[in-house]
């Protein structure tokens, strides 16, 4: 069992849908007090309604997280409402597919600045908060994209999300004086609205890569994020945890396992 998060209080960005949607209900379900924070506030106020629960702490913040004001006055907000920071899972991201060849510049930064610029703001808004707490946790969503793997039209993505691994561990080193962790999840193939729509021959194709044979679901993520800001988790730092079901295991389809009927997979 780990140390109960009752009542301590936590953040998650892109909390609208699909995994910061997840992971902000698993928090709930813990008795955290949780502000969820996204750009709308129609799919905040839906999210919310269905983690409405006897007990659950909840609030809701729209927030630009790319840009610096309001990223200061969601986590101050946060705080205030809240009793202090806890908690920071820095989850937003967009991830548009396109060719390199047909890529805008303001495509390229868009990307950076939603996936990779909102996890420092977000931090950096945390920190006077951790210090005054006296400690904390960090949690990015980071990706297999990027840092582990390559995949057509996501050039920016993958750059981004290799970036945010860069980024974590000077932070680490960073804060660890002021005893906060900061770590990330990199999820494989997860089903959420957004991998949806993808088509099902794409889903299909990458249950096939996955030698656990099954897409993951957000509840994988969230429950790798929840032990991460557990306390039990409070000597691991700098560090990444792969949630992808195997897929980046295998060094080619004749190394993935056999089915259950003998044959090779496919």
């Amino acid at each position: 069992m780990l140390t109960p998060i009752k009542d301590r209080s936590a953040i998650v960005t892109g909390a609208s849908k699909g995994i910061g949607r997840g992971i902000a209900a698993a928090l709930a379900r813990q008795g955290a007090r949780v502000t969820l924070a996204a750009r709308h506030e129609d799919g905040l106020k839906r999210a919310r309604a269905e983690m409405e629960t006897d007990g659950a702490q909840l609030r809701h913040s729209c927030c630009d997280v790319a840009d610096w004001d309001s990223v200061r006055a969601l986590v101050d907000g946060a705080a205030e409402a809240q009793g202090g920071l806890d908690i920071l899972c820095a989850n937003a991201g967009v991830y548009p597919q396109t060719p390199m060849e047909d890529m805008s510049p303001a495509e390229w930064d868009e990307v950076m600045a939603v996936n990779l610029r909102s996890a420092f703001l977000a931090v950096k808004a945390a920190i006077p908060h951790f210090r005054e707490r006296g400690g904390g946790r960090v949690i990015l969503t980071s990706s297999i994209t990027g840092p582990l793997t390559g995949y057509r039209g996501w050039t920016h993505y993958g750059a981004s999300k290799a970036g945010q691994l860069g980024f974590l561990r000077s932070a680490a080193m960073e804060l660890a004086p002021l005893d906060v962790t900061v770590n990330a999840v990199l999820p494989g193939n997860i089903i959420t609205e957004g991998f949806e729509d993808n088509g099902p021959d794409y889903m299909a194709a990458m249950i096939a890569s996955v030698p656990l044979r099954r897409l993951g679901t957000v509840d994988d993520i969230a429950n790798t994020v929840l032990f991460l800001a557990s306390d039990e988790a409070a000597y691991i730092t700098g560090q990444q945890i792969v949630i992808d079901g195997g897929q980046t295991v295998p060094e080619s389809l004749d190394a993935m396992p056999a089915t259950a009927t003998g044959g090779p997979p496919g």
